[in-house]
């Protein structure tokens, strides 16, 4: 449709648009009330209906503008100008009496008694004398407390007849009358626009306002006529007192959120973009230059505003898209939504902007400081303008910015001078020794930036505090103090290095990765840096390059940081080596891993730390257990599960985690995994997150919990590309396509799997290239394409000697050789699987070694070995592969020609693949039971056979009660495109509405 622009993530918003245009093209019009902060798109939705309503209907428009916000009627003799010409010929002569102060203010005038208007159609005819309001017209005196719609002084006859002139104008053709910035409006016509919109009903009339989140109320009189004005009114506490509750038609707490003229009247509140939305316009902006790990940083400061993310994007400089340098910190001072912050603030009096610039440079300042710093005022009087204005709100005993964008405006946009004494003034506001967490370092932070000492001197005041006081989450973070610290410090003293070092890698634990690469690159330029500031810069490097680069690369620079750290920092040393070994894990080399193993044996002391203990038994039984040894592997690895109760380092505990699988035992997996996850989040260690979730999914894909699998995946890749770990990605990614290929979604799991397997082929990784591999295998198993799988699996194994996933896989290889009549291969897979399940103890796992056993077993064998399955299925709690076992036994017993005996395992297995979702293998059960005798049709109804699997997952999330916005995230789709595949579902299902399909579906 000509004219309607793209817009991203406004789904919700578009759908009430079409629906109120849809209202007024049959006669039931209506009004919306779009309300945001400046930048979310308001102005962009009106050219959206614009556009939507296209040439079919006429289109209205105005804006507000501050300069003409004191002319009474300006803004309706801007939206009814192109109609002027049409009012003589549609209305009485009365209500064209009342629009003329409107219509043509240029040729009214006032007399005493009455009014006059010249040529009050067209310009041409008789003067027709206008007489001042009558009271049954509305005229007299207003009350203080009139209901919203009558206007100031004019009564009802005014509004009245801009309703009626609307109305006239739409029984020739529908009417959309579209108000942007409508609380810069002049009070009259924003009231008389209010009171036509309260009563379109039955009209086709469309009218659609947009305001600003935060509106700041009218002014109101006192007793006495006295308007009450910003900074006058004293503290909230007084006012309210004064007023008897909140301000009409705002509610408590909102800020304003809903303004007193919008009462009554369908209000829409526009929040920040959702994450597919941001993704979708970086693209749009700069079509693959924009990384996820920049578009995190970079929306970490627009919060989902379009327009901010589109001057950040547009703001970037060559180095930034590169990575070299940090990102953008604030908003750019060039742009539009600068200066419309800027100009909020400076709307404000000026001794609230001084708090203001306070509370922007130490959002952890409290409210007993902030009296304090107000002094001999009251600080909460003084802050109450911008409360109003929609500027700050309280949380807590704090204040913090509702848009944080304008906390980066407000502090720098002051002068150099402003910023500094404000500084200086924080830094008194602590005492010296004020022993609450972070109060030592904010206070060296102020004075650092104050700089009211020498520079040496303050560095090494604040990196000392930096070192010793690490609140996670607070202000300033470690890496930010350490930089300033850094920067302060001479260039010629060795500590310059040690603390940009230090900055970096708190910026990478941070999850902040580009900061720390371009911190860096700083210390290129600097003097030769002390031997032991290199090797935790080589294991910075590797650590980055392990989760994001080359698995190669990564390993040569975690080796080379090994040397220089065993000496001189023991436990980091060790840690470099299981890292170096991990990147060997990561690319599936098991040789150059068994080779790092046996160098880090000959290196061991007998005098360890716990946590070097712990690393030095897992590369022992990671080796044994690549070598194929398994039993010996057995040892060392139970006592890495014994040594992870005494360490608390998130990065140590996963190895444990990890130990725990190859024994067998998913409940101290995931106990290990949860420690090792909660661990993280108390140290405020963001870049360890993604990487841990990883090793979570392990215990939760061996028990079969695949709804849990999905949601720790997608958590795990969404913040895996924030945090710029590629390859930590691709790993999530192809867990992702095994819960596609479980539900059935072929669609969807070779797209994930596709991209997992490319990405593994970009950096060297096995393990997640074997588990894109996988998936793809269990998706044929389960659409009836045994060779696709058996085919796929071999020639995986001919490429990639990822042992671990490799195991995992055995039972797939072993079932599709097995019904493709390759019975040697499958045999020499069971041995593997064998040699590795007898030195553990889980029975989930001995019931797959029982049922590929039964799948190869003679005439006669079978039977007992499912049986044996079974028994030990029900020891364990695979719920999904003991359902498969099932599946396997019933279509042999259907074959040996016992129906009866299978209905039951048939039934069984399907009722399990219905409640997962698995539609390809509850496809697969209904067959067999059908083949067994059994009529059975389709469920929920035979309609849902028409849905695509992915199709069927919404209509089913749909009628449960999610909504769009719900299902999208869930699915990791944009909201559009769960409304395009909801079109395309109530079309195939032959349904209406949401309440036609929750009665199908249930």
């Amino acid at each position: 449709m000509r004219g309607i622009p793209a817009v991203r993530g406004r789904g919700a918003e578009e759908q009430a648009l079409r629906r109120l245009l849809d209202g007024a093209r049959d006669g039931d019009g209506g009004a919306l009330v779009l309300v945001g902060e400046p930048g979310m798109g308001r102005t962009t939705l009106l050219d959206l209906v614009a556009g939507l309503a296209g040439e079919e209907f006429l289109v209205l428009r105005v804006s507000g503008v501050a300069a003409e916000s004191r002319l009474p009627y300006a803004g309706l003799h801007g939206l009814l100008r192109p109609v002027a010409g049409d009012a003589a010929a549609l209305l009485p002569e009365p209500q064209l009496r009342a629009l003329a102060p409107v219509l043509q203010p240029e040729l009214s005038s006032t007399a005493e008694g009455g009014e006059t208007v010249a040529g009050a159609a067209q310009g041409g005819g008789p003067t027709l004398p206008v007489p001042a309001p009558t009271a049954a017209e509305g005229g007299g005196p207003m009350p203080p407390a009139a209901a919203p719609g009558a206007t100031r002084g004019g009564g009802l006859a005014l509004p009245a007849a801009v309703l009626a002139l609307l109305a006239a104008v739409a029984a020739e053709r529908p009417v959309l009358a579209c108000v942007d910035d409508m609380h810069l409006l002049d009070p009259a016509s924003r009231e008389a626009l209010a009171f036509t919109a309260r009563r379109v009903a039955g009209e086709r009339v469309a009218l659609v306002f947009t305001t600003r989140t935060g509106e700041p109320p009218e002014p109101r009189t006192d007793e006495n006529g006295t308007a009450e004005t910003a900074g006058t009114g004293g503290s909230a506490r007084d006012r309210a007192a004064r007023t008897g509750g909140t301000a009409p038609g705002r509610a408590a707490g909102t800020g304003g959120a809903v303004p007193g003229w919008a009462a009554g009247l369908p209000v829409l509140t526009l929040g920040g973009l959702d994450g597919t939305a941001v993704r979708e316009l970086a693209d749009d902006l700069a079509p693959g230059e924009i990384t996820d790990e920049l578009l995190a940083a970079l929306n970490q400061i627009a919060r989902g505003n379009p327009l901010a993310l589109t001057e950040l994007i547009g703001s970037l400089t060559r180095d930034q898209l590169s990575g070299v340098a940090a990102p953008p910190e604030t908003l750019p001072r060039d742009g539009r939504l600068w200066r419309e912050q800027a100009s909020r603030l400076a709307a404000l009096p000026e001794e609230t902007v001084r708090l203001l610039l306070l509370v922007a440079a130490d959002p952890e300042i409290d409210v007993p400081a902030l009296l304090a710093a107000a002094r001999p005022s009251c600080a909460l009087a003084v802050l109450e303008p911008a409360e109003r204005a929609g500027v700050l709100h309280a949380i807590g005993d704090r204040y913090a910015f509702r848009d944080p964008a304008l906390r980066g405006v407000a502090y720098h946009g002051a002068s150099l001078l402003q910023r500094r004494t404000a500084h200086r003034r924080l830094a008194t506001l602590i005492e010296p020794g004020d022993d609450r967490p972070g109060a030592r370092l904010r206070r060296a932070w102020h004075r650092a930036w104050a700089m009211d000492a020498a520079p040496d001197e303050l560095a090494d005041d604040l990196a000392a505090a930096a070192r010793d006081d690490r609140t996670p989450g607070g202000h300033p973070e470690t890496y930010q103090a350490l930089e300033r610290a850094a920067e302060l410090t001479g260039r010629h003293r060795p500590e310059k290095a040690e603390r940009l070092a230090a900055a970096a890698r708190h910026a990478w634990v941070a999850g902040r990765p580009q900061v720390a690469r371009a911190l860096l690159a700083r210390l290129h330029g600097l003097a030769a840096a002390p031997n032991e500031v290199r090797a935790r810069v080589r294991l910075l490097r590797g650590s980055l390059e392990l989760l994001g680069g080359e698995t190669g690369s990564a390993r040569e620079e975690l080796l080379a940081a090994a040397t220089w750290l065993l000496e001189s920092h023991r436990v980091l040393g060790v840690r470099a080596l299981v890292r170096a070994a991990d990147a060997s894990y990561r690319a599936g080399d098991n040789r150059q891993f068994i080779a790092i193993a046996r160098q880090a044996a000959a290196l061991r002391r007998p005098d360890e730390p716990v946590p070097a203990q712990l690393m030095f038994e897992y590369l022992e039984g990671m080796a044994a257990t690549f070598s194929g040894a398994h039993r010996e592997a057995a040892a060392p690895l139970r006592r890495v599960v014994e040594l992870a109760g005494a360490v608390d380092d998130p990065s140590v505990l996963v190895w444990g985690c990890v130990a725990s699988m190859l024994l067998g035992e998913e409940a101290s997996a995931q106990r290990l995994s949860a420690r090792a996850l909660e661990a993280a989040g108390v140290r405020g260690a963001a870049s360890a997150m993604p990487q841990l979730l990883e090793y979570s999914i392990y215990p939760e894909v061996w028990t079969g919990r695949y709804a849990s699998v999905a949601e720790t995946a997608a958590r795990g890749l969404r913040l895996a590309r924030e945090a710029g770990q590629l390859n930590t990605a691709a790993q999530h990614l192809a867990w992702l396509a095994m819960t596609a290929a479980v539900e059935g979604d072929q669609e969807t799991c070779r797209m994930r799997a596709d991209a997992a397997i490319d990405l593994a082929g970009a950096h060297d990784l096995g393990i997640a290239g074997a588990i894109g591999t996988w998936a793809l295998a269990c998706l044929d198993l389960a659409a009836g394409r045994p060779a696709d799988a058996a085919g796929r699996l071999r020639a995986e194994r001919r490429t990639n000697r990822h042992v671990v996933i490799r195991v995992m896989a055995t039972p797939h290889l072993i079932e599709a050789c097995a019904r493709t009549g390759d019975h040697e291969g499958a045999e020499e897979a069971l041995k593997v699987l064998e040699g590795w399940v007898g030195s553990t103890r889980s029975p989930d796992l001995r019931a797959l070694v029982a049922r590929c056993r039964a799948l190869l077993a003679g005439p006669g064998e079978a039977d007992e070995l499912f049986r044996e399955a079974l028994e030990l299925h029900a020891q364990g709690g695979h719920e999904f592969e003991a359902a498969r076992t099932r599946l396997l036994y019933g279509s042999a017993l259907r074959r040996d020609r016992r129906p009866g005996a299978a209905r039951a395992h048939l039934h069984a297995a399907l009722e399990t693949f219905e409640r997962y979702g698995a539609r390809l293998w509850t496809e697969q059960a209904r067959t067999e039971l059908r083949a067994s005798g059994e009529p059975v049709g389709p469920a929920p109804a035979a309609a849902t056979a028409r849905l695509t699997a992915q199709q069927l997952r919404i209509a089913r999330m749909v009628a449960e009660g999610a909504t769009n916005k719900e299902v999208a995230e869930q699915l990791f789709l944009s909201p559009r495109t769960i409304e395009h595949h909801l079109r395309n579902i109530f079309t195939r299902l032959g349904v209406r509405s949401r309440v036609e399909l929750v009665r199908l579906m249930s």
